[in-house]
């Protein structure tokens, strides 16, 4: 449906971990992915530039390229392509970047051959980050309930939240936790990608900074980057909702 007369699915990852500014105390979290340039951006570039390099060696190639931006089942995919597994956490999990990967494909109309081997999943008997998971999105022999993954809560949920809505810590938008924990996530490489750069201008905001913060500053820190997608208001209703639960727990 995507592609007419597609043959083959090229499954692909792009690495992104990057050291962090030191998180300060006052601060609110976002996901390490998530204050930079927007991925979808910076990986389509790449993907037309893999698909011009397919078609200058193989000639007429038809193909499209994706990244988070079609009903493609990107992490199953990717491990029938054998570049990880699908861990505990619901992430793709490869054996170099751990999970701190975006996927993308590139669907053509010619046949190739897949060239790796299987992977085994690896997890094993480990559950840390089924146990670190402060709502409970997370079970141990389950799939994902995103609908109280902090991620799904921050992100794409529209409405305010009930008073039945569990802490996030200090998550404002996305959550690491999962990932965090991870022994395969310990010790990954550091992206080469230029434009997954951190910029501590966009990670080491305050609350205060963020409940004062204008469209039009907004605009200036965040364009370009996936969390102006989800715009200021839904952030401003996050860090709200974190002040309540925070002040819940001291009222017991």
């Amino acid at each position: 449906m995507l592609l007419e007369e597609a043959k083959t699915i090229i499954s692909l990852t792009a690495p992104y971990y990057q050291n962090q500014p030191q998180h300060d105390p006052g601060t609110r979290r976002i996901s390490r992915y998530a204050p930079r340039d927007d991925y979808y951006e910076v990986l389509r570039k790449r993907g037309l530039e893999l698909l011009h390099y397919i078609q200058d060696a193989f000639g007429p190639v038809k193909g499209r390229f994706f990244t988070d931006s079609a009903p493609i089942l990107e992490k199953a995919w990717a491990e029938r392509a054998c570049l990880g597994w699908i861990g505990r956490n619901g992430c793709l999990i490869t054996p170099r970047f751990g999970s701190w990967v975006f996927l993308a494909e590139l669907i053509v109309d010619i046949e190739l051959e897949s060239d790796l081997p299987p992977m085994p999943n690896r997890c094993g008997t480990c559950t840390r980050c089924v146990d670190a998971c402060p709502t409970g999105a997370l079970q141990k022999n389950g799939p994902l309930r995103a609908t109280r993954c902090i991620s799904y809560l921050t992100i794409e949920h529209k409405s305010d939240f009930d008073t039945e809505t569990r802490p996030w810590n200090d998550w404002i938008f996305g959550c690491d936790i999962c990932q965090e924990v991870c022994p395969w996530n310990s010790h990954p490489p550091i992206s080469t990608i230029p434009e997954f750069m951190p910029n501590a201008n966009r990670t080491n905001l305050s609350a205060s900074e963020f409940l004062s913060m204008t469209p039009e500053r907004f605009d200036e820190i965040f364009t370009g980057t996936p969390l102006k997608r989800t715009g200021l208001n839904r952030l401003k209703r996050n860090l709200k909702h974190i002040f309540k639960t925070e002040e819940d727990q001291q009222n017991g």
